[in-house]
């Protein structure tokens, strides 16, 4: 009989206190595992994949907000940049794609971003390796086409040829006139993609509200000739009006049409060569007075780093004391039982067993109980995660991948392992310092 069975016989003497143990370690372990899966599955989200462009142009200001309203549609845009500028931009040789994007508006209950781009955006990897898909109809064409996301149609129900307004600046109480059709439903993504409207950028400029003024376009092109500054714009629930009240509509020229943001994808035959070109050019458009150039992949790892980093060292770290807590609880359950098995023992070393015999059984059940509580844990973790999988993807955005495994869990039973063999080692003592004779006259 090795010292394994042993250590099992006695485990199964005990199986109440045991069991209890084991369960606060596979707990301790199980959460740990939600941690690091859910900590995997937002660190995928907000990675330097999360975006298949180099550099994203917009008004001057802060870079981690341009990337947050264009990204992630976290936040409402403060300035935009002239047409004309982006037209510049699309002409240039260093441009492989130059995607517009005008965001301001919401869907008519205000909970989804409404984004004017145009069908070239389609064509471009959303992440590096990664075309959109369809799970219905196609990318827009019609100037009063959209494709939705499927956060979007599974949240509202909507399918391809359904018509819906859209609120002015986010403000449910203001709903343009105009209706867009449904042209695409977009796949799933798993990121903010799947919460946006896309609606075609010549469109966007069809309605009432949107465009500025002639007069507001010449005072600003005659500040920036004089001055080199640029005049903050309106925001969005107070732009003039882009015809007269009561008359016909006008046509909205370049001058008088802007972009929230410019996506670009820099030429180049790999993705370290597109790289380096808007590391080279990014320097020479900040030095302009017009717009500024963010690398989106170092605003997203600050963001990583910054916030989702804390948090998820936070949750590591009080999961690691929980583990802990529970391998005190190994120690406490082993050392009590070592004054009930005084006799055992001694029997044990009557019978022929030595010291380092009856120490190595100890450390056995300890290594036991904690492998046993690890191994349980791990099929508890996974278990959670399967189960809330389904009910965070239909609340969010977040694609959670029940089957998805995190490298960190691989020191998980070594980090046991090493916890097991410490809190045996009071109690491994006691045994080793055992006195036979007093223990088989008790």
């Amino acid at each position: 009989m090795n010292l394994v069975t042993i250590a099992a016989k006695s485990i199964r003497q005990r199986w109440l206190a045991s069991c209890l143990t084991a369960l606060s370690i596979a707990l301790g372990v199980a959460l740990m595992v939600a941690v690091l899966v859910i900590n995997g599955v937002v660190s995928r989200m907000f990675s330097q994949n999360a975006t298949g462009f180099d550099m994203i142009l917009g008004a001057k200001g802060s870079p981690m907000q341009l990337v947050l309203n264009t990204i992630y549609f976290l936040d409402k845009p403060i300035e935009n940049i002239p047409y004309k500028y982006y037209l510049d931009i699309k002409k240039k040789k260093w441009a492989a794609h130059a995607i517009p994007f005008a965001l301001g508006d919401t869907t008519e209950d205000g909970k989804f971003r409404i984004v004017g781009t145009i069908p070239e955006y389609f064509e471009c990897d959303y992440v590096p390796g990664k075309k959109f898909e369809f799970q219905a109809g196609k990318p827009i064409s019609g100037t009063f086409d959209a494709v939705i996301g499927a956060r979007v149609a599974r949240a509202y129900g909507w399918s391809v040829g359904k018509k819906f307004p859209i609120a002015h600046g986010g403000n449910t109480s203001d709903i343009h006139d105009e209706k867009f059709t449904v042209s695409g439903v977009l796949a799933p993504t798993g990121l903010p993609i799947d919460r946006a409207v896309f609606i075609n950028y010549d469109g966007f400029y069809e309605i009432e509200g949107h465009g500025k003024s002639k007069a507001e376009v010449e005072l600003e092109e005659q500040a920036r000739r004089d001055a080199e500054i640029v005049i903050p714009q309106p925001p969005p629930d107070s732009a003039p009006p882009a015809h007269p009240a009561g008359g016909k509509k006008e046509k909205i020229s370049d001058e008088q049409k802007q972009v929230t943001a410019i996506l670009v994808q820099s030429a180049g035959k790999s993705s370290a060569e597109q790289s380096a070109v808007a590391f080279l050019i990014m320097p020479r458009i900040n030095k302009g007075s017009v717009a500024q150039a963010v690398n989106p992949i170092e605003q997203i790892k600050k963001l990583l780093n910054d916030v989702v980093g804390n948090i998820r060292t936070m949750l590591v770290v009080m999961t690691a004391l929980i583990i802990v807590v529970s391998g005190v609880g190994i120690f406490v359950s082993i050392y009590n039982s070592m004054s009930d098995r005084k006799r055992e023992i001694a029997i044990m070393r009557a019978l022929g067993a030595r010291r380092h015999t009856v120490f190595s059984i100890i450390i056995a059940e300890s290594v036991l109980l904690c492998l046993g509580g690890a191994l349980m844990g791990l099929l508890l973790g996974h278990a959670f995660v399967f189960v809330a999988g389904p009910i965070v993807e239909s609340r969010s955005d977040i694609l959670i991948d029940p089957w998805f495994f995190e490298q960190h869990e691989l020191w998980i039973l070594p980090a046991l392992l090493v916890l097991a063999v410490i809190v045996g080692l009071v109690p491994g003592i006691t045994a080793y310092r055992a006195d036979v004779a007093k223990g088989l006259s008790e």
